[in-house]
């Protein structure tokens, strides 16, 4: 996979400069902007704040097909952390309580 090619479509895909990516993942405009300029592959901790912004996991970000790449919001991430603890009884309730929003 090419990291470049991967973060350039990223950012297409959101319509977001380099700036706005630096500043959603708490970097200097010039780490991101470096990694075009050198054609260099980010540093792991870097690639970790960048998937971070976009709000997606690192085996995301490497995925070969986006149909399986599903962007974990903050309200999805509200949702699974609340999930986690449920018994099984509860799980199945709280889906068929889902599902029937969708009939």
């Amino acid at each position: 996979m090419d990291v470049l090619e991967r973060l350039r479509s990223l950012l297409n895909e959101r319509g977001w400069s380099e700036y706005r990516l630096a500043q959603q993942a708490g970097l200097n405009e010039s780490t991101i902007s470096n990694i075009y300029r050198r054609n260099t592959v980010p540093t792991i901790t870097t690639l970790k704040s960048v998937c971070d912004a976009f709000g997606i996991t690192l085996s995301q970000f490497f995925a070969d097909g986006d149909s399986d790449m599903i962007e974990v919001t903050p309200e999805l991430k509200e949702l699974l952390d609340a999930w986690l603890p449920l018994t099984p009884e509860q799980r199945a309730t709280v889906l068929q309580v889902a599902r029937s929003y969708h009939k």
